[in-house]
């Protein structure tokens, strides 16, 4: 690669996407014109039903509805139990004393002290008590599949969510209150508050008063490097030596980068820079229609692989730690095992956060992942030529629709409540765009068929594994991760018989990474695999490591430390004899594309 492609003119557009790294035979099936009209159909009904398969759906309820009718004591069972929900409700109307049904302590919706008076606390009961009659009715039947049980439990959860009394102003004592207290003003703010919503979400912006390279992203540094897929940051030192191996961080694309580096007191970044290391981060471009060829291996290939030669030619030879975070811990772990079977000697040690080597038990996710659902949601990315970032926050979204859509929805738009933005919040409303193949590719390849836990994934024309990696790797896993359930994360223990930190700490799938020092109300635990040593199952684990309080951030900076040599002067910012120029100031341009 030349210099002219290296370097990073401040207004220059981005370099053009090279050609595929891997054979053009790209979509799997033939485009003639019979089966583009057919894509075309099928694009179209995604898009009114929000991706999911009408196909698969069916086939779900087709499957729950048959196996129900073979088990006569289970109806009989669910019979019971209506009558005894009917009643229950006869008698909270009457007053007379019964067994309240529990509210889960996750269930946030009914725990104003209003809920508890009448005839509120009946609404509330009844509903309770129809959401328990369906989880009992959607519980696995013997002979029924397992996906057709969970998808027919999840879109039953959703579709009884939306009837919750909550989310009905009459039923709803809060808002009631509300509305007694200002007069109705209540709807008049959350009108305004729907109107800069909806203006915000037409426009790609945001409306928060948090920006970013000001208020988040915003810890010193220079984009070194660019190409048509991510610029890559190197952040200024602020100690006067540093260790020798640098650290390069690869975030996941299905978000943009700076989850690592948000306000200044919980930027990963800003704290790994302060302990004396050289930080390299990656930054991701938000592709469009122009992206549509680009695959998981040039992801690979002009991903972590460029960053490394652009880190290498800065910093010099020395063996480099890279970390990986959900969908870029996955691909870090790819890269890794191709530069093991190619004897590129280059990482020093491999950190994975919340990412998953193994797919058998990815979580809610999976609901997703089934042959019907893919072939419907590539024919929607076919026809845009990526996945729409706001279909796959709706995705997220409705892994936790009580919290993230109904709630949110009553408290701004019902009650006229603006929640001050925080840093997590922009960050998460910051979403981005998929590449059709490379999406396809990864959720087929990974996903549906666990390719790379099985050893038939594809990187540079041959296959990887991750058993071949021989540095030690530090791996985190979060108790509540709904994106990559912890066991799940776990499972590299199976896959890699090498040395082994794994640190499960409190915390979601974002929340427990962004756990930074001083944080209250955090714990982890920690326990170390040598290499060699027998393996411990995850509840066995679980039972064994006593939790810690306090964050994991200066563990693995202890680690790192331990695995480093000693400090030395800092490299310069980029090296403009090798066509690395430090030209751009972080957070480059890459993360402010809509």
């Amino acid at each position: 690669m030349d210099q002219s492609t290296r370097s990073l003119p401040p207004a220059a557009p981005p370099p053009r996407l090279p050609p595929p790294a891997s054979p053009p035979s790209w979509p799997p099936s033939g485009d003639d014109t019979v089966a583009a009209a057919d894509r075309l159909l099928a694009a179209g009904t995604a898009r009114l039903t929000g991706g999911f398969s009408p196909t698969e759906i069916g086939f779900a309820f087709l499957d729950w509805t048959t196996a129900l009718a073979s088990h006569p004591h289970r109806r009989a069972e669910l019979a019971r139990a209506a009558l005894d929900a009917a009643e229950a409700f006869s008698r909270d109307l009457l007053g007379i004393a019964r067994a309240p049904q529990p509210i889960a302590a996750s269930d946030h919706r009914f725990g104003d002290p209003r809920w508890q008076e009448m005839p509120f606390y009946a609404y509330q009961q009844a509903f309770l008590r129809v959401e328990s009659f369906y989880d009992a009715a959607t519980r696995p039947l013997r002979g029924m599949e397992t996906a057709s049980q969970r998808m027919v439990a999840f879109l039953t959860r959703q579709w009884l969510d939306v009837w919750s009394p909550s989310n009905f102003p009459a039923l709803n004592p809060e808002i009631i209150a509300a509305a007694v207290d200002q007069g109705g003003r209540n709807f008049l703010a959350g009108w305004q508050n729907f109107l800069e919503d909806s203006a915000a979400a037409a426009g790609g912006r945001s409306h928060s008063p948090l920006a970013v390279g000001r208020d988040i992203a915003a810890t010193p540094g220079k984009v070194v490097f660019r190409n048509a897929l991510m610029e890559l940051i190197q952040y200024s030192p602020t100690t006067a030596t540093v260790r020798p191996e640098p650290v390069l961080i690869v975030p996941a694309w299905i978000m943009k980068y700076y989850i690592l580096d948000l306000s200044a007191q919980n930027s990963l970044i800003r704290y790994l820079v302060g302990q004396g290391f050289t930080v390299f981060c990656m930054s991701w471009r938000n592709p469009g229609a122009e992206a549509r060829d680009v695959g998981l291996d040039d992801y690979r290939r002009l991903g972590v692989i460029a960053a490394l030669d652009a880190i290498t030619a800065i910093a010099g030879a020395h063996p480099i730690h890279a970390c990986g975070y959900c969908l870029g811990g996955t691909l870090l772990a790819i890269a890794a095992a191709a530069m093991a079977r190619d004897d590129d000697r280059r990482l020093a040690s491999v950190t994975l956060f919340a990412a998953q080597t193994d797919f058998t038990e990815a979580g809610e996710l999976q609901l997703f992942i089934t042959e019907r659902q893919l072939a419907f949601l590539e024919d929607l990315m076919w026809q845009q030529g990526f996945l729409d970032n706001r279909q796959m926050a709706g995705t997220f979204q409705l892994l936790r629709s009580r919290d993230l859509i109904w709630s949110r929805m009553v408290r701004e738009y019902l009650l006229g409540e603006r929640e001050h933005p925080s840093d997590l919040m922009v960050w998460n409303a910051d979403t981005t765009r998929m590449p059709y193949r490379m999406h396809s590719e990864y959720l087929r390849w990974l996903f549906l068929d666990n390719d790379l836990a099985e050893g038939r994934l594809i990187a540079g024309g041959r296959p990887v594994a991750v058993e071949d990696i021989h540095v030690p790797f530090f791996v985190v896993g979060t108790e509540s991760d709904h994106v990559a359930p912890w066991r799940s994360v776990y499972k590299i223990h199976l896959l890699n018989e090498g040395d082994v930190t794994f640190v499960l700490t409190s915390g979601g799938h974002n929340a427990g990474i962004v756990s930074e020092p001083g944080h209250p109300h955090r714990h982890f635990r920690r326990h170390r695999r040598a290499a060699g040593e027998p393996y411990l199952g995850p509840e066995e684990w679980m039972a064994r490591v006593t939790p810690e309080e306090g964050s994991w951030w200066p563990v693995w900076a202890a680690w790192l430390s331990e695995h480093s040599g000693p400090p030395a002067k800092p490299p310069g910012l980029g090296a403009a004899t090798a066509g690395y120029r430090a030209s751009a100031d972080a957070p480059g341009h890459y993360v402010l594309e809509p």
